[in-house]
């Protein structure tokens, strides 16, 4: 502390002026410093329709006059969830450098002309944001608007992402008027920190660091890929794929890993025509092998090994219901191949473009207490009597920690009627000539609730006065009491005509894969129907399937492909 004593009035006013001085020096020099600093960090926060947003890992910005680099305190910290990225801006050279941190490698990709391709309009509205006088600029990204409000008062740039970081310091930007990230603190540092540097890992072109760093976000597992399955006498097994029913069936055992609650599950199926020109059936399944008798014992020593299903029609129904000693094939997708997809894509016509493949994607996450951290027997169908038949890829993929809303502890498979070992003698699903259809018992366990059906249902065969091309109501009972009735029908199938090259054309301008059908098309999959069927009691219950299915016409007969299984909530 200092202590200054005056003798004279003279004295005084000397030292008056002194400290005048001292003072105003200190606010020029305070004030040089927070125009030019030598870096920063600013703190944002997120708002949506007015609302903070609670964020345990807040997004940062550093900045120096040469780099910029927008992170979160966890990836600094080295607590963030992998994958994760952060970006840098080298304001000397324009360049976007993205660095992503995946699970076992780090990548870096540049990209030299994003920022200065940037576009904006500007306005000459102004507004303080932490005391700093920020300016207006306006954008489209996505058909999304966006504000960017910067200020030049520090004399440094950057923002909270790559859009607006050469007009300045981004303060805050706001997304379709709605969401909104705001700086809420600015702190003026006095050496560069250590972070503000490139690091030195590998170098990948763009296409290449948004695929990796995309496919490092699930687990993917290949179970077929570009599998033939096809018609042949002698098709042969190795020791990874099993084949059976003259190959128009395989099979793979494949290890899961842990599944979270809570996960989204998606079965991938990639199609194309290796020579057969029709339209088909195909099923992946599972293989349950939790009863004396599977329908793996079926494949292996044919289809009149497994248990059979009889209604009083005088036909024998190899391994579709559940018994005490054996469980059906547990259905995960059931999808339609389209008439000669790729083989026959050089049957041209005007202006059609024919795709090359079809893809089949779907939602399995239900299934999630079947998969989970078990090693099972994942299969493929498609029946077709041709030697070149068709090519599959089929991939599972996990992606954890999505909340999917789905709810399922208990999964019990009941009934499926798809003959998929239809080229080695299984019966048509034909059971629904008589008004009993199939009829089963099954067992409802203690401890479960707010139970649900899943049932996938498709009508075949008949030509023209057919089940695949009429009307026909399902409906379902349990203990005889009508819980669902609908008549399955599709009347989109003209949407996939592009898969279609080989499709038949008639006289008045259709074609046949523009053909409504029963709950299908050449080309697509089918969803199944999740039906509610409220708290039933633990013991013994009774499930039926009825439909009105067509008499045979000469050669010609109708059949239905039903599976189901039943969901139980903890």
């Amino acid at each position: 502390m200092l202590f200054y004593f005056w003798s004279d009035s003279k004295t005084k006013s000397n030292m008056k002026k002194i400290l005048f001085a001292f003072l105003a020096f200190c606010l020029i020099t305070q004030s040089f410093g927070q125009k030019n600093p030598k870096a920063i960090k600013v703190t944002y926060q997120r708002s949506y329709n007015g609302k903070l947003v609670e964020n345990p890992d807040p997004l940062l910005l550093y900045a120096s006059k040469d780099l910029s680099l927008t992170t979160t305190d966890k990836i600094l910290q080295q607590k963030a969830e992998l994958p994760y990225e952060q970006t840098f801006i080298d304001f000397n050279t324009k360049t976007i450098s993205q660095w992503a941190q995946l699970k076992n490698k780090s990548i870096l990709t540049n990209d030299t002309e994003a920022l200065g391709k940037q576009k904006f309009e500007f306005s000459n509205e102004t507004k303080k944001i932490l005391n700093y006088v920020c300016k207006k600029a306006t954008t489209s990204v996505n058909s999304n608007k966006i504000e960017i409000w910067y200020t030049n008062d520090l004399g440094l740039k950057g923002g909270p992402a790559a859009l607006g970081q050469d007009l300045g310091l981004v303060l805050e930007t706001i997304r379709n008027g709605n969401s909104v990230v705001t700086a809420s603190k600015i702190e003026i540092l006095k050496t560069v920190p250590y972070v503000l540097k490139i690091p030195a890992v590998q170098t990948v072109d763009q296409l290449t660091y948004k695929d990796l760093l995309w496919k490092s976000r699930f687990i993917n597992i290949p179970v077929f890929n570009k599998e033939e399955i096809h018609f042949i006498s002698d098709a042969k097994s190795n020791d990874s794929i099993l084949r059976f029913a003259s190959g128009t069936v395989i099979v793979r055992k494949v290890k899961f890993p842990e599944i979270k609650k809570g996960s989204a599950i998606f079965a991938d199926v990639t199609q194309q025509s290796n020579g057969d020109a029709y339209d088909r059936t195909g099923s992946v399944f599972m293989i349950p092998m939790d009863k004396k008798t599977s329908f793996l014992d079926g494949l292996k020593n044919g289809a009149n090994t497994l248990p059979v299903y009889e209604n009083g029609n005088g036909k024998k129904y190899q391994g579709v219901a559940a018994t005490n000693d054996y469980t059906p094939l547990l259905e995960l997708m059931r999808f339609f191949t389209p008439f000669g997809v790729k083989h026959f894509n050089y049957l041209q016509l005007k202006n059609k473009v024919w795709q090359d493949s079809v893809f089949y994607r779907q939602d399995i996450s239900l299934l999630q207490p079947k998969l989970s951290n078990q090693e099972i027997y994942i299969g493929m169908f498609i029946g077709n009597y041709d030697a070149g038949g068709h090519k599959a890829s089929l991939n599972i993929s996990i992606h954890e920690g999505e909340d999917n809303n789905t709810k399922a502890d208990y999964i019990l498979p009941l009934f499926n009627t798809l003959n998929v070992m239809e080229m080695a003698g299984q019966e048509y699903g034909t059971m629904f000539d008589n008004e009993k259809g199939i009829e089963l018992s099954f067992e409802v366990p203690e401890g479960y609730k707010n139970f649900k059906l899943s049932y996938t249902t498709t009508g075949h065969g008949g030509w023209e006065n057919g089940d695949e091309f009429l009307q026909k109501k399902n409906t379902i009972y349990i203990d005889g009491k009508e819980v669902f009735g609908f008549t399955p029908w599709r009347t989109d199938c003209g949407s996939y005509r592009l898969s279609n090259p080989a499709s038949g054309n008639f006289g008045n301008g259709l074609s046949s894969s523009d053909l409504s059908r029963s709950n299908w098309c050449p080309g697509t999959t089918t969803n199944p129907n999740l039906i509610d069927l409220g708290n039933l009691s633990p013991g013994k219950h009774t499930i039926r399937v009825s439909i009105p299915m067509g008499k045979p016409e000469g050669t010609s007969s109708s059949a239905w492909n039903v599976s189901g299984f039943l969901i139980g909530e903890r």
